[in-house]
């Protein structure tokens, strides 16, 4: 409940940015230049005399929709290759458990920061590059579930009543295996947040002037002396957001997983 009702808040405040902003947030005013937080800006201003408090809700924005369809993607590709190549096996379920090992062996954001470096820095190659280093493990955690049931006797009375592959697979196993997903899913858009404001940070993510909470972080590093508003704001945002994510997450699986209620 506290984590839905955390993330009820950040999503409300990001769709109603514009309403909720007290200023534009390109707009530039030198002479607020580093302001700390006051009546008329909430949380300061930063080095071009932009209004803090906006900047971070449309940021909410940009960091939430890359997260959430990066998660998509990598759960569209991990949830399609795990279906297969547990529900077959053999060789394809041998050669899509080697590719999965191969995207393991690199780190995670590092592999990300190759991807975004290779493809450029934008919003949709940052979400490209997220959904591909996250996908293998939606395929790892489907394809254990799917070979435990393909066995099961209603999937063996669905073959044995003429139902193609394709029926088996979409009717009777996909539901089925769709409940950890979720609870991953939502832990692993968390996990987005973190890694597209990192890539911020290191100048490989949003590019400016569109407003990026990390890289209004990596920016405001360089006044943390006389104006640690600068970071400090944006990275309450990044820790509150994915705070909530981490404890949703946790909820969804107390409740979708019956042996961690007997517990």
């Amino acid at each position: 409940m506290i984590g839905g009702s955390i993330i009820a808040v950040i999503v409300l405040a990001a769709v109603f940015a514009p309403v909720l902003a007290p200023d534009d947030p390109e707009k530039m005013e030198m002479s607020l230049r580093l302001n700390g937080p006051s009546w008329r800006h909430p949380m300061g201003t930063d080095q071009f005399g932009r209004d803090l408090f906006t900047r971070i809700l449309f940021g909410a924005r940009i960091s939430l929709s890359v997260a959430v369809i990066a998660v998509a993607l990598a759960v569209v590709l991990g949830v399609s290759v795990g279906l297969v190549s547990g529900y077959y096996g053999g060789l394809l379920d041998l050669l899509a458990q080697r590719l999965v090992d191969i995207f393991l062996a690199f780190p995670v954001l590092l592999l990300a920061i190759a991807l975004v470096a290779a493809l450029g820095t934008s919003p949709r190659n940052v979400v490209l590059a997220l959904g591909l280093v996250a996908w293998t493990n939606y395929a790892r955690l489907v394809r254990v579930d799917v070979l435990a049931l393909k066995h099961r006797e209603f999937v063996q009375a669905a073959r044995v009543s003429g139902a193609s592959d394709a029926r088996v697979i979409l009717r009777h196993i996909l539901p089925n295996v769709l409940s950890p997903v979720l609870v991953l899913a939502t832990l692993g858009i968390g996990f987005a947040i973190v890694a597209e404001s990192g890539l911020s940070f290191l100048g490989l993510g949003v590019q400016p002037p569109k407003p990026s909470w990390g890289w209004t972080v990596a920016f405001g590093t360089r006044f943390l002396r006389n104006a640690p508003h600068l970071s400090t704001f944006p990275g309450i945002a990044i820790m509150v957001t994915v705070l909530g994510f981490n404890l949703l997450g946790d909820g969804l699986r107390d409740v979708l997983d019956p042996r961690s209620r007997r517990r």
